[in-house]
């Protein structure tokens, strides 16, 4: 962890330092900070119109009764492209437009939802999901590590043995 907070505290600024130098001195200190004001400014736009996109797509979703992991992932990611473009910078604007392209944060949602998966499973974490149909019971899955062997979950029909009762209830007074 220290070495990712001196990556991000102490050498990405020292590199856009250098960068804003170089380009200063290639084209002027005025044009210079006038194009870091317009990527912050335009990225600030683009953030704002896919962030309001995303939660859009997130409420459809919820309404509908769909887990919206995706969009969850991909409103996080505008984050960090919006903290990126409002940091001044070239170095780090260049990676906030990147994270606004729709293919590449589609690439990264995928990559951070197989990291999150793979890391709960790994900590010996279950999970179970439902799956209603309309005309039928509810179809339980369950997937959870073989605490035993070590080895991949294990992925069945069986419901989940814990504490929690799943059920519905009617009060009748």
């Amino acid at each position: 962890m220290f070495k990712i907070l001196f990556f991000l505290f102490i050498v990405i600024p020292i590199i856009e330092i250098a960068v804003l130098m170089q380009v200063g001195a290639m084209l002027g200190v005025w044009p210079t900070i006038a194009i870091v004001i317009i990527t912050a400014w335009l990225g600030a736009k683009n953030v704002k119109q896919q962030g309001m996109a995303t939660v859009q797509s997130l409420q459809n979703k919820m309404a509908m009764g769909e887990m919206p992991s995706e969009d969850i992932v991909a409103g996080l990611l505008l984050l960090v492209a919006g903290v990126l473009l409002v940091t001044p910078g070239f170095v780090t604007d260049i990676f906030g437009l990147s994270l606004l392209i729709p293919q590449f944060r589609t690439l990264l949602i995928g990559a951070v939802q197989r990291h999150l998966t793979v890391s709960s499973i790994g900590a010996g974490q279950g999970f179970a999901f439902h799956h209603h149909t309309v005309y039928g019971q509810p179809e339980e899955r369950s997937v959870k590590p073989d605490s035993v062997t070590n080895k991949e979950p294990s992925i069945g029909t069986q419901p989940h043995r814990g504490q929690t009762i799943d059920g519905e209830y009617e009060r009748k007074d």
